[in-house]
């Protein structure tokens, strides 16, 4: 049986993206955390959710010729994101923050391996 890898990786896109819509979302409708809130970042996490959820989820679970670069995107801007926090925000985000952008960056890492290992599978069949 061979396991459909973008499948996984779409449902996975899904997920974290989802959740990104929910952050950022509950804090854009005025439900805030117990921390300081960086104020555009909200809507970068809401933002980014809603094009995980409604362009990148549905191009890796077609297997678009685009999935691989807009997952390649997305994990990008995470990553810039993430340094900009670590840099000109260090001593005033909160580890919540850092946390859930470690863990998109550790789920976008996931699946780019298995949209890798479905197209290294494509090549070889």
């Amino acid at each position: 049986m061979k396991i459909n890898l973008n499948k996984i990786a779409a449902v996975l896109a899904f997920i974290i993206g989802a959740m990104a819509v929910f952050a950022g979302g509950q804090v854009l409708l005025g439900k805030l955390p117990d921390y300081y809130v960086i104020n555009w970042l909200p809507v970068y996490n809401y933002t980014v959710g809603i094009l995980t959820v409604c362009v990148t989820t549905i191009l890796i679970w077609s297997r678009h010729k685009l999935a691989m670069p807009a997952a390649i995107a997305t994990f990008g801007v995470h990553t810039l994101v993430m340094l900009i926090l670590q840099t000109s925000y260090r001593d005033v985000v909160a580890i919540d923050s850092i946390v859930a952008m470690t863990v998109r960056m550790t789920i976008w890492i996931i699946i780019l391996t298995m949209l890798y290992t479905q197209a290294r599978r494509k090549l070889i069949s």
